[in-house]
């Protein structure tokens, strides 16, 4: 009997008819974000995300400005460098009496400006008069809110609902919900001029303006889900803060430059974006993962972005690992596919995940997070040398280890392996999570308990790290370590080797049977040291870059003419940016440089094509057409925190740098630059106390790496 198609995972993202690739706006302060149009309004339709959320709950569904009662025409918006405001210029339309022409488009100047605080919005509006004539015209503001949670934005459906409760106003004006959970919600919008007539949702100011006069002034949204006071926002106050914190956080970390413009303004805005996702928590900063579905605390985005970021800025590691241990798991618990020594797979707030209606307010569902937390804590210590750290880490290390080596490996024969054991939790628990990403090469999916290829990397850099970190303790357990990850390596390469394909399998299904499918997952294998042959290595590099894997904008997930191979699905041959930046460091650590490089340029190229040259969640991997744009997946998060890191490990991985901060040493092995790139300058790199600017200069055979500033011992070498 042929195999029913399954439509839909449970919890997948809805891609309707509304969700259209259109250009919207998007700024995000700590737990806030807003989605919206280029106008700056926030445009209530259904399956529609625009919004204005907070704790996983959208506190604003509508909000609009109208001019004359009509929409202004838009001139121009944009969001700054900083990704701190949103700005807009707009127009009043052609306004008629009686079929005469009484104010002809143009005459009017709205400008709007926007920017975030903890828990509020504020808008700054300013209408100037450019005509002859003074001008009477009243502004219009819609609101509403409809206090959905996220994943009913993103279409899941609910039974039940709670009650929203009836508006207030006066000198302000309140929505009300009072949630399943029995928590209000409210959304309190002030205003510091107050309007002429406030009806339903609706507020109206009535102006007079003599010629080139103007009028301004400021709206707050204050989104509250407790009993807190309302606080009285103020945009240049708000506006001084940010930027401050914003300036004190680049200057920490090291800054590239390059000859090439294309890559200095992709360089500043995934810098920017960054900067937007990571979160200030208790524990340290934490980047959130993507807006609008996933901005929240995610286990593997976090460590995979902190990877990304290393080299850069190690104390977004830190912070990751401080909060990953403060969440880690302590007890069993099959509604949240938790186990002891457990990494958190993600955690959510609002009102469904508070009742349990889906299971993600504190959920450890993934098979990856715990070895890559163990490896992300030895590699942040051989980029700082933070001993101290690693003390206190040390208790969660060795319960992430117990776990791996307990419930991680269900059936002990040394591979971790992964079957949910939540009711409706997520079936796949790597990173290609969707139901249909494991599969055979018939096409059939694969049984659990699944123990896919690069998780059993992550393992092996787990125990390999571990052990290193027990040497520089002076634990006797370090050569019981590195035993384990021996023997991993050895039992991967006999299992895992599809000599036919030419790469390694994809999986194990619950039969220990192998996936023979070419996939991008056998990259991350490179990244993490397990392949433990040189020709094998090269073999995995040419099945990556042929063409049914690369394809033209970066590699797929799925290789072309795979059974389940499908350029538009989310994880079965779409492209990834953070996939190709670890295949890209994972061929650089192999000595595979110029492939690396390739996937570097591609990728630039694809930051050409995007606006505002942001690298959305993935897009759709349809071959390279020339001259034409690269295809966009319909519900991509834009931005994506480890989409916005990929530009520093591709970086990183082109030039084969490496930095040991014990033995207090940068290394470029095989540095490689792609020849839209002449020159590159990294400045301000610190390793402990030393700190450095180097100037990498691309010649016809080689790099070479000019020290430019050096303060501090520390070592710099070069391998040809």
């Amino acid at each position: 009997m042929p195999e029913i198609l399954q439509l839909e995972d449970e919890f997948s993202i809805a891609a309707d008819a509304q969700r259209t690739i259109s250009p919207s706006r998007v700024l995000k302060h700590g737990d806030m974000f807003a989605v919206f149009d280029q106008h700056g309004d926030i445009i209530a339709a259904e399956g529609g995300e625009h919004g204005l959320y907070y704790h996983g709950t959208r506190f604003l569904s509508t909000f609009e400005v109208l001019l004359a009662g009509r929409r202004p025409l838009l001139l121009s918006s944009t969001v700054s460098n900083d990704n701190l405001v949103f700005v807009a210029d707009l127009t009043n339309v052609d306004v008629r009496r009686d079929n005469r022409l009484v104010l002809p488009h143009g005459e009017v100047h709205l400008f709007r400006s926007r920017i975030l605080g903890d828990g509020f919005s504020i808008d700054m509006i300013r209408v100037c008069n450019h005509s002859t004539q003074p001008i009477e015209m009243p502004l219009v503001i819609r609101f509403d809110a409809d206090f959905v949670d996220v994943f009913e934005v993103r279409g899941t459906r609910r039974q039940r609902r709670g009650t929203r409760q009836p508006d207030r106003s006066g000198d302000e004006y309140v929505l009300a919900y009072l949630g399943l959970d029995n928590v209000e919600r409210r959304t309190r919008i002030r205003w510091s001029q107050r309007p002429d007539a406030i009806d339903a949702g609706r507020a109206t100011f009535r102006f007079t303006l003599d010629p080139h006069a103007t009028l301004g002034f400021e709206l707050s949204v204050t989104c509250e889900d407790e009993e807190i006071s309302a606080v009285s926002p103020d945009f240049e106050k708000t506006l001084d803060d940010a930027r401050r914190r914003f300036s004190e956080r680049t200057e920490r970390t090291c800054t590239a430059r390059s000859s090439n413009e294309s890559l200095n303004r992709w360089l500043k805005r995934s810098s920017a974006d960054l900067e937007m996702m990571i979160t200030d928590t208790p524990h340290g900063m934490y980047p959130y993962a993507g807006i609008p579905w996933f901005s929240t605390p995610f286990g593997r985005d976090g460590l995979i972005t902190a990877f990304e970021l290393l080299w850069v800025d190690p104390a977004i590691a830190r912070g990751v690992l401080s909060f990953l241990a403060a969440t880690q798991a302590t007890v069993r618990s099959d509604a949240q596919d938790a186990e002891p020594g457990k990494i958190l797979h993600e955690m959510r707030q609002g009102e469904m995940p508070a009742l349990g209606e889906v299971p993600f307010g504190r959920y450890y569902g993934s098979i990856d997070s715990t070895p890559l937390f163990i490896a992300l804590a030895a590699a942040y210590y051989r980029r700082t040398g933070d001993r101290g750290f690693i003390d206190r880490l040390w208790p969660n290390l060795l319960a992430a280890l117990t776990w791996m080596e307990r419930d991680g490996d269900c059936d002990r024969d040394g591979f971790l392996e992964y079957a949910r054991h939540s009711a409706n939790g997520l079936v796949q628990q790597g990173w290609k999570d969707s139901n249909d990403s494991v599969f055979h090469a018939d096409g059939r999916l694969a049984s659990a308990p699944i123990a896919l290829c690069e998780v059993q990397g992550y393992a092996y850099a787990a125990w390999r790290g571990a052990a290193q970190l027990a040497e520089v303790r002076n634990d006797l357990v370090a050569s019981d370590w590195h035993a384990r990850a021996d023997r991993l390596r050895e039992c991967f390469d006999d299992a895992f080797w599809c000599e036919d394909l030419g790469t390694y399998a994809l999986a194990l299904d619950g039969d220990k049977r192998p996936c023979h499918v070419r996939s991008s997952n056998p990259a991350h294998c490179l990244f993490t040291g397990i392949v433990v042959s040189q020709e094998r290595a090269r073999r995995m590099a040419a099945t990556l870059m042929d063409d049914t894997s690369f394809a033209g904008w970066g590699l797929r997930t799925v290789s072309a003419g795979e059974p389940r191979y499908n350029p538009m699905s989310y994880h079965n041959g779409s492209i990834w940016p953070h996939d190709n930046a670890i295949a890209a460091a994972g061929l650089a650590r192999y000595g595979f440089t110029a492939a690396a490089t390739r996937i570097l340029d591609a990728m630039l190229d694809l930051s050409q094509a995007m606006e505002l040259h942001r690298l959305p969640e993935l897009l759709c991997g349809f071959h390279r057409r020339s001259d034409e744009r690269p295809t966009q997946y319909p519900v991509a998060c834009a931005p994506q925190a480890w989409a916005a890191g990929a530009v520093y490990m591709l970086l990183q991985a082109a030039i084969g740098m490496d930095i040991d901060a014990v033995r207090r040493r940068i290394t470029f092995c095989r540095a490689s630059l792609p020849a839209s790139i002449d020159r590159l300058v990294l400045t301000n790199l610190t390793v402990g106390d030393a700190r450095v600017d180097l100037a990498l200069e691309r010649h016809a055979n080689d790099v070479g790496v000019n020290v430019v500033r050096r303060e501090g011992q520390l070592e710099i070498v070069a391998i040809k």
